[in-house]
């Protein structure tokens, strides 16, 4: 990643959603807007049938003085497409790119097909993960239990040795760990396998043997991963786990959205005293 692009697009999106419709409106012209133009509040005003105290508003909401500073901001925009940055911060966005370049090529269409196959197909899903896999597999418990999926995320040692021998042939379960060398969960995988459930395993160690796992679904890695010594050992997992999200929830679109907002609602419901 060589340029860092100038833009206040983030500012205005994190700003949205405590906006008006009015502001919404404006916002949404500088969200899309891809060309440069003369941006003068009387001209922006007449083009979106707004008011120039409008314009002053959304821009405050966006946390500037005025519009006459917000404007300053978004004009960088065309005027400068690279931004200094301090070298540990180019250091760690060019490792998020790295693995995100990694992660494109290492996709396998088929198989997430495959796999969001199997997470329908498969009534109870268990994911299993030690330390920074546990904290992916947490992750992924509240991704697919808002589609209605029946999973649980395993992280204590004891309770995956138990789970492994109970599950059945009505059972999914997913491994992740970062080497591919985490006993625990590799051991917990093979004894799944035995008792006749489908295993997965998500690794930045695919070319490792795994004989009893049913899909070997392989991450980018890069230099010290594990270990988060720079970049969160979560993310290359997460990426992947968002794909094959993404492949699941388009296999029934609608009645998955639905779950979807259902189980938002009932997040948002105030108890009752």
């Amino acid at each position: 990643m060589s340029d860092y692009q100038r833009t206040v697009i983030p500012v205005i999106e994190a700003a949205y959603d405590s906006m008006t419709a009015v502001e919404k409106t404006i916002a949404d012209f500088f969200i899309n807007n891809n060309e440069r133009m003369d941006f003068a509040a009387k001209r922006v005003a007449q083009r979106l049938f707004v008011s120039e105290a409008s314009l002053s508003r959304f821009a405050k909401k966006c946390g500037f003085k005025g519009y006459r500073e917000f404007l300053y901001h978004y004009d960088s925009t065309f005027t400068q497409n690279k931004k200094v940055v301090d070298n540990l911060t180019k250091g760690v966005l060019n490792t998020y790119q790295e693995l995100l370049n990694k992660s494109y090529a290492l996709v396998d269409e088929q198989q997430m097909q495959r796999i969001a196959l199997r997470l329908g197909r498969n009534p109870r899903v268990f994911v299993y993960g030690k330390g920074s896999s546990g904290m992916a597999a947490q992750e992924v418990k509240l991704r697919f239990m808002r589609l209605g999926l029946d999973v649980e995320a395993i992280v204590d040692t004891h309770i995956m040795k138990m789970n492994s021998v109970l599950v059945n042939e009505k059972s999914l379960v997913i491994g992740i760990s970062i080497r591919g060398k985490t006993p625990e969960v590799l051991s917990s995988l093979r004894a799944a396998k035995e008792h006749g459930a489908k295993t997965v395993l998500i690794t930045g160690n695919a070319a490792g043997s795994y004989p009893y796992c049913d899909e070997i679904l392989p991450i980018a890695v890069t230099k010290n991963l594990e270990g988060g010594n720079i970049i969160s050992p979560q993310f290359p997992i997460l990426v992947m786990v968002d794909i094959f999200y993404a492949y699941f929830l388009n296999t029934d679109l609608v009645s998955k959205s639905a779950l979807y907002l259902n189980t938002l609602g009932a997040l948002s419901k105030v108890p009752e005293e």
